[in-house]
This record gives structure tokens, C-alpha cells and sequence, in this order.
């Protein structure tokens, strides 16, 4: 049987396509939606929050380059392209999983440095030094991307045949060893770090409010504003590894046991689950982020006002007024944060 042809049945796969679809157009436009406003406040943002950035940028990259392709291998009732794109959509996708998880551990650790002083007015973390992480993460999800091209590791088709990953069942014997370190260094180690730095940061968290009680009856700000951060960047976390997390134990199960064993339909949830990971960070930040809601909102209704001009351009070309003066007023508008009505 052709290992490119889906094991499953033709409405499953259609409806695979549709949930797939669905996690595109979410996740595009979500982590789109937090490039923008981080390009908008570049001027005021702080070195930490380029790495929230950069990882929008992953979740961006990973949607943009693989959901497409296994949306039309899904609809076709089987992977398109053959062995040269399954081996690149299983490259694209584990460089950006690894950029991701490592990525969510560099910004634990730097959370959790900059915690150890939350009253101090210089950065603890600068831009140069940022800018030098994340560069690190890239180089870092790139090599190990790159191994199973080099030899070590192997990849492959799913077992239900429409999507194409590291070839767990494949790699018991000749790729153990690549399982182990990858598992070890890009999984269980980050799991790790990003908990013990949390943890860490909710110790310095509740000692600095106890100190802050007994001085006076007033949380300070910047005590309101980590614990917040500290919440959006846990739940940043638990969602990520909680998404991947049945995948990683599927395929330690291919590892050690017979992957024939797990029926295709099985096999395809917790693939399905860990693609939805894109998703959620942006619904995080629009729900527990006061300043990123609000500049989504603000966006939105600059598209609406400025599709209001466009299609009123001919009546106000009638009636004497140029759109372009129209456009500077409602810059003006905005600016200004009134409206006067004359």
C-alpha cells in the first residue's frame, strides 16, 4: 500500500481539511494581529516583549508554510508532492517547534531574571543581548532540523498518511539515540526550566507583595502589572506543552511498542491538537492583555473608518471634498482621540 495514501475514511478526511483550514485563517490573522501592534508600539515596547514577538513570529511562519499543504493533501485524500515535500513539511514543522519550545524557555528564564528586581528602573535585560537570543533560537531549532537531513533521525509519513513528521516507528534502532537527545534536550529539559523559572517567579512575586503590605496598604503597580505578565506568560506555556504533549507520548509509544497498534484515527488527534498550538497565544493576549486588546480594537476600527472613506470617496468628490483631505482629518482624529462636530 502506498504509504502516501490516507488511511482514512473520505469524510474524516474532508473534515480534517475544514479543522485545518479553520487553524490557518485563526492563527494567521491572531499572530498578525500581534506583529502589528508590536510594530505600532516598537518605540515604546521593552526588550522582553520582543521575544513574545518573535514567538508570534513562529506560530506566523508555522501556519503560513504547512497548513496549506497538508489542507490540500486532506481534501485530495492523500499527501501531495511526495517524498521531497513530505521531507520538507517534516522539517519546517520540528524547526518551528523547536524554535517555539526554546523560545518559551528563553523567555521563562529572562522573566524570571528580571523578577529578581521588580522595583528596579533599570533593564536588567537590554536589547543587544535579546536580539542575540533570539537570534540563538533560530540557529539552535535549525540545526536540529537539520540532523535527520544529515543522517541522524529520519522523516516520514504519519501513520494515517496525511501529514508528515519525524518517523518514530522507523528510528528504533538506527535513530534511538536522536530520539532520546530530542526528546531529552527539546522537550523535557524546557519542561523543566520553564517550571522551576515560573515557580521562581511566583516566590519573588508573593515576597515582594508580603514586603510591599507591610510598608503600606497599596499593591504597587509594577507588582500588578508582573502578576499579570506572569499569568499570560504560564498560560503561554501550559498551552503549548499541554498541545503537544499527547503527540510527544503517541510517538514515544511508536518508539518502544508496535505504531500499528494505534489505530489512524487515534494517531490523528493528537496530531491535530499540537497543529492548534499557533491559536491559542494571541486569543491569551487579547483576553488577560489590556494594551494588546486595545490596540485591536483601535486597529479595527481604523480598517472600518477607512473603508467607510473609501466607499464614500464619490460622494464626497461631489459635494467638494478630496479624500485625501478626508484621510488627514481622520488622522487628525485619531491623533487627537475627539471628534468635533461643526
Amino acid at each position: 500500500m502506498d504509504v502516501y495514501t490516507s488511511t482514512l475514511s473520505p469524510a474524516l478526511d474532508i473534515g480534517t481539511g475544514c479543522y485545518l483550514l479553520v487553524v490557518a485563517v485563526l492563527s494567521i490573522v491572531g499572530n498578525l494581529l500581534v506583529i502589528i501592534t508590536a510594530v505600532k508600539k516598537s518605540s515604546r515596547m521593552k526588550p522582553v516583549e520582543l521575544l513574545s514577538v518573535n514567538l508570534a513570529v513562529t506560530d506566523l511562519g508555522a501556519a503560513v508554510t504547512m497548513y496549506p499543504l497538508a489542507v490540500a493533501s486532506a481534501w485530495s485524500h492523500r499527501w501531495l508532492g511526495g517524498d521531497a515535500t513530505c521531507i520538507y513539511y517534516g522539517l519546517v514543522g520540528f524547526f518551528f517547534g523547536v524554535a517555539s519550545i526554546m523560545n518559551l524557555t528563553i523567555l521563562a528564564i529572562v522573566r524570571f531574571i528580571v523578577s529578581l528586581n521588580l522595583h528596579s528602573p533599570k533593564e536588567r535585560i537590554g536589547w543587544k543581548r535579546v536580539k542575540i537570543l533570539c537570534l540563538w533560537i533560530w540557529l539552535y531549532a535549525l540545526i536540529w532540523a537539520l540532523f535527520p537531513i544529515l543522517g541522524w533521525g529520519q522523516y516520514g509519513p504519519e501513520p494515517f498518511g496525511l501529514s508528515c513528521s519525524l518517523a518514530w516507528g522507523q528510528m528504533k534502532q538506527k535513530g534511538f539515540s536522536f530520539v532520546i537527545s530530542m526528546f531529552s534536550f527539546n522537550l523535557a529539559a524546557p519542561s523543566v526550566i520553564i517550571t522551576c523559572c515560573y515557580f521562581g517567579i511566583a516566590i519573588n512575586l508573593f515576597f515582594t507583595y508580603k514586603n510591599s503590605m507591610n510598608n503600606s496598604n497599596r499593591v504597587p503597580n509594577i507588582i500588578k502589572l508582573h502578576r499579570r505578565l506572569f499569568v499570560i506568560a504560564v498560560l503561554v506555556s501550559v498551552g503549548f506543552i499541554g498541545c503537544w504533549m499527547p503527540y510527544g507520548l503517541v510517538s514515544l509509544w511508536s518508539i518502544f511498542r508496535d505504531s500499528e497498534l494505534i489505530p489512524p484515527e487515534i494517531s490523528l488527534l493528537p496530531c491535530m491538537f499540537a497543529k492548534s498550538s499557533t491559536v491559542y497565544n494571541p486569543m491569551i493576549y487579547y483576553i488577560f492583555s489590556q494594551s494588546f486588546k486595545r490596540e485591536v480594537k483601535q486597529l479595527m476600527w481604523w480598517c472600518h473608518v477607512s473603508n467607510s472613506i473609501n466607499d464614500n470617496s464619490i460622494y464626497m468628490v461631489s459635494t467638494g471634498i478630496k479624500p485625501t483631505e478626508a484621510r488627514s482629518s481622520l488622522q487628525q482624529i485619531t491623533q487627537d482621540g475627539t471628534v468635533t462636530v461643526s
